[in-house]
């Protein structure tokens, strides 16, 4: 197995990264060999989500081990072990299913310390015969790793969130707005149309454009700044930073639409704030910030104001062409 990438692989990762293959972007459960792996050679287990893969065997050259890959249906090892899809018994399957016993001759499987929420060490090993050693959260530093004798430093134990990771987060969810934005923006002008004299083309095209502007400054808010701001943001809940995000530009959308009534304006700058707002949220499953119960608990709060947000939104923005 290489531990170079060729322009396969770079493609693959561009398109996982803007979400167009994400969803499909797996490799094959099963052992595979690196470098000249041998019986004493370690055994690092990964997920088959070919993201997660590729983290791993990329930062492989030199070194030889295996890497057991097992069946998370395509989905990378921190949120597979909270699916339940990395999990002890997914683990104890593919030692037995991949004949590991009779390929390798020491007992120590190496899996990643994002996967211990799904794995038991003590399960695995009463069930299989095989230990479970933790190692390093990032990838890059397995080689370290094992250099020092399969020992992890508290640098390796710590979680980062960087910019940079913050950004890669960005292409994947503007891009995942595609269908749901079309949709959005075909019900906004049929609003903008509506008056009194029932439906005008015209006043559609005219007040559809500041309501696309509106729904532009909404998700540059919450898609964009919430996550390049999101370490230095005030609140713990993300609606409530998504709220926050878009304040500021709320005062560009006042100057592009200072043509409209001060109803209108109240509508659109509502309609932002609530865009923001369900925008941020998404990024609750994406941070070291979060916990399931405290994701489940932010929705029941967030998605509530967000859906009156909005409907009262669309209410004013109606109503303004009524309004002389």
């Amino acid at each position: 197995m290489a531990t170079v990438a060729d322009a396969h692989d770079f493609w693959g990762t561009i398109g996982a990264r803007i979400g167009l293959i994400r969803r499909n972007y797996r490799v094959a459960p099963g052992l595979y060999a690196i470098g000249s792996a041998t019986p004493q050679s370690p055994v690092l287990v990964t997920a088959n989500y070919k993201l997660s893969f590729d983290a791993l065997r990329l930062r492989l050259g030199g070194v030889d081990a295996w890497i057991l890959v097992v069946d998370t249906r395509g989905i990378n090892v921190w949120c597979a072990a909270g699916k339940g899809t990395f999990s002890s018994e997914e683990v104890i399957e593919s030692v037995q299913r991949y004949q590991l016993n009779e390929v390798v001759h020491h007992r120590e499987l190496i899996v990643p310390q994002l996967a211990a929420p799904g794995v038991a060490a003590q399960v695995v090993k009463k069930r299989s015969g095989w230990s479970v050693l933790f190692g390093p959260i990032r990838s890059a530093d397995i080689p370290r790793y094992l250099q020092a004798n399969k020992t992890a430093d508290q640098t390796m134990r710590e979680v980062s969130f960087t910019l940079q990771e913050r950004l890669v987060l960005i292409p994947v969810e503007l891009f995942l707005l595609g269908k749901p934005l079309v949709l959005l923006l075909l019900g906004g002008f049929l609003l903008s149309g509506i008056g009194p004299y029932i439906f005008s083309f015209q006043a559609a095209w005219h007040s559809g454009l500041a309501f696309l502007y509106s729904t532009g400054l909404g998700i540059f808010s919450g898609a964009v700044l919430t996550p390049l701001f999101l370490p230095w943001l005030p609140f713990r809940q993300f609606w409530l930073k998504g709220i926050l995000t878009a304040l500021p530009v709320l005062a560009a959308a006042s100057v592009w639409t200072s043509s409209l009534t001060g109803l209108g304006q109240i509508a659109l700058a509502l309609w932002a704030v609530a865009i923001s707002s369900y925008l941020a949220m998404n990024f609750t499953g994406s941070t070291p910030f979060t916990s399931p119960s405290g994701v489940e608990k932010e929705m029941r709060l967030g998605l509530p104001v967000q859906a009156f947000t909005a409907l009262t939104a669309c209410t004013l923005w109606v109503a303004r062409a009524f309004i002389f």
